[in-house]
């Protein structure tokens, strides 16, 4: 099969590119994500005609937030979008006349590191996105394991704390609530009103206070040397790294893939979580350590993971 189209429904954008064999994005196209959910399968099929009509497009992937069943067919559940039991394949086939193929987008962004990106060379992948939530997907033996129902690599909704934090998801203690961006954002403010003489430089960025701080303040911060953003990028780094080690009593994987937002810090972050990974993981003296790699293709990996998905078929 040739070119394919990959769609990533984000919250404020759906992006669509059509790509080649070789991950190479060809031509993009971006439309807003309408707020009604009635008009959300339109806008899709809109990205994607307006994509194809200078192309020799074979089939669509289509990246989604939530729960796809094993058929790649239906979203069973998404937090963001009100699509419950939603027949997308359906309704952008009979829209675009192409085949489609929908999958969870942690599960696509997975699969484009794997095929393009940091986890060429390797049969046996373990991704995790640390971004606004925490999200993955598993790849063993050149194959991506979606699990008999096709939800499986929830990795984020994993209780790593009894009792702890509650998640949005309803449960408490998920890991996605000690190793995400909403939880560097966390330990950031509760260090910088704890200690404000250790967060000068983070709180000078904000509005002086504690609950001033963004994301965006702790990676400069970070940068510039201060104490409580650096403390902060080392508490996530804590909690992700003996995530991993965990995972690896599961998957036995030669490699974890660490992408989304905060993994954009690199070694800021990466470095703390590989020490963490190799304090917690159980045997450590006496068994290969996997490698815990920086993700490569970006905000790219979900649409290009989409689209050769979608070649697969």
């Amino acid at each position: 099969m040739g070119l394919t189209i990959g769609v990533d429904i984000g919250g404020t954008k759906i992006a669509a590119g059509v790509v080649d064999e070789e991950g190479t994005i060809l031509e993009t196209c971006k439309v807003p994500t309408p707020q009604a959910t009635d008009e959300l399968t339109e806008a899709i099929a809109d990205a994607v005609r307006t994509i194809s009509a200078d192309h020799q497009v074979e089939a669509v992937g289509i990246g989604a937030a939530g729960y796809v069943d094993e058929k790649r067919a239906t979203v069973l559940f998404a937090p963001n979008i009100d699509w419950r039991h939603e027949p997308l394949k359906d309704k952008v086939e009979q829209r675009v006349g192409l085949p489609v193929v929908v999958e969870n987008d942690a599960n696509a962004a997975a699969w484009g590191e794997y095929r393009f990106g940091a986890g060429q060379g390797h049969s046996d992948v373990i991704c995790i996105t640390l971004g606004t939530g925490l999200g993955g997907g598993i790849i063993i033996g050149n194959k991506l394991r979606r699990g008999r129902f096709g939800v499986a690599a929830e990795f984020g909704h994993i209780r790593v704390v009894p009792d702890g934090l509650l998640c949005g998801c309803g449960s408490q203690g998920c890991w996605e609530q000690y190793a995400s961006g909403r939880a560097l954002l966390r330990y950031a403010r509760q260090r910088a009103f704890a200690t404000p003489e250790n967060a000068q430089v983070l709180l000078s960025m904000g509005d002086g206070t504690s609950e001033g701080i963004e994301g965006r303040h702790i990676s400069e911060a970070a940068r510039q040397g201060d104490p409580v953003a650096i403390d902060s990028f080392r508490e996530l780094a804590r909690w992700a790294g003996a995530g991993l080690a965990d995972l690896a009593s599961l998957f036995d994987p030669s490699a974890f893939i660490v992408g989304g937002g905060v993994s954009d810090e690199g070694e800021l972050v990466l470095d703390p979580i590989r020490k963490s990974f190799r304090r917690w993981l159980v045997g450590n003296q006496w068994r290969p350590h996997a490698q815990v790699l920086a993700a490569q293709l970006g905000g790219k990996a979900g649409l290009v993971g989409a689209a050769d998905l979608a070649r697969q078929g």
